[in-house]
């Protein structure tokens, strides 16, 4: 069983090691010296973040949300966990709070980019690169309706 539930300073390292797994299972655009530089940026910010966390029945983090307002900032599972419903749980909770709920995702990771749609995200414009100025395309999403 899962639960949602609010990160703690002792989730950070477990946070890093969930995002790291989760890049590595599903951002093989990244270039390798990019993809290490995303990661001291990720190091340097995430262990200290209100995170949603997604635990299991032994309080293990198995995915994560940063929410920053009506904007889901973040969110990755365990790849070991993936395909479980962790990812709609974590929307879904996002959503009872911010109904209006927007984010980005990379177009390059088209099973997150799916994900969104199936979750019922539409499109709402695009840029060509990232929040760091790198050539990593971000589409810009809302949600748009329950399913």
């Amino acid at each position: 069983m899962i639960r949602i539930r609010q990160s703690t300073p002792a989730d950070g390292e477990r946070a890093v090691q969930i995002w790291r797994d989760a890049v590595d299972a599903t951002h093989d655009f990244l270039t390798t010296e990019d993809r290490a530089a995303i990661e001291a940026e990720v190091r340097s910010f995430l262990p200290a973040a209100p995170l949603w966390l997604a635990v299991d029945a032994d309080d293990r983090s198995v995915g994560f949300m940063l929410l920053d307002g009506s904007s889901m900032e973040a969110l990755f599972i365990d790849p070991a966990h993936r395909g479980a419903g962790i990812g709609r749980a974590l929307v879904a909770h996002a959503l009872k709070r911010h109904p209006t709920l927007t984010t980005e995702v990379n177009e390059q990771n088209g099973q997150a980019v799916g994900f969104y749609e199936r979750l019922g995200f539409v499109p709402t414009g695009r840029s060509e690169r990232d929040g760091q100025g790198r050539a990593y395309p971000l589409i810009h999403l809302r949600f748009a309706r329950q399913n």
